[in-house]
């Protein structure tokens, strides 16, 4: 059994998307899911599963999530060591002092044609950004919600994504970590 990480998109945001994170653990388990954890009420869940093919998990969550509740979010799956390549990769280590200034986007596929230009254009002066391998990093000190960079990013990259904070990062890697 390996350990994953699943990250749902639009989950209880805005009074859209309910899903208590019970409910979400519980249907991890009933797709033979064990040890599973939860992290805050955004869509974040920790688990060790036989399955070898993530983006099939991917797939049977989000449809028993529609089952369940009426509605399909996208849902992510890393393999824990993923996970942990994007937390050493980080390139912006400054952001321990301030872990909501950066937020990682965890992209479904590796970008073929990334429109650098355009991100180039809309971001403001203290806003930084990398991408590495099916990971963009975007340093967004004056904040991520106001940032016009972090609202078209999956547009100029070109593929799905959601994105996660540092603080959350690191402690979605803390929670696999204690799995493995």
């Amino acid at each position: 059994m390996k350990t994953h990480i699943a990250l749902l998109r639009g989950i209880n945001v805005g009074g859209r998307g309910k899903l208590p994170m019970k409910q979400l653990a519980s249907l991890l388990q009933q797709l033979g899911c064990e040890n599973v954890a939860t992290y805050i009420q955004s869509g974040n869940a920790v688990f060790r599963c036989a399955a070898a093919d993530a983006k099939g998990l991917a797939g049977r969550l989000q449809a028993a999530i529609e089952k369940w509740a009426g509605f399909a979010p996208r849902v992510l799956i890393l393999e824990a060591k993923a996970l942990e390549k994007a937390v050493e990769a980080n390139p912006y280590p400054m952001v321990d002092a301030e872990p909501t200034s950066l937020h990682l986007f965890f992209l479904a596929d590796k970008p073929k044609k990334p429109d650098f230009d355009a991100m180039l254009r809309v971001k403001i002066a203290s806003e930084q950004f990398a991408l590495q391998g099916k990971v963009f990093y975007l340093f967004a000190p004056e904040g991520f919600g106001t940032s016009k960079l972090a609202a078209g990013a999956e547009k100029w990259l070109g593929v799905d994504a959601t994105a996660r904070n540092w603080r959350t990062v690191c402690a979605l890697a803390e929670m696999a970590k204690s799995r493995d």
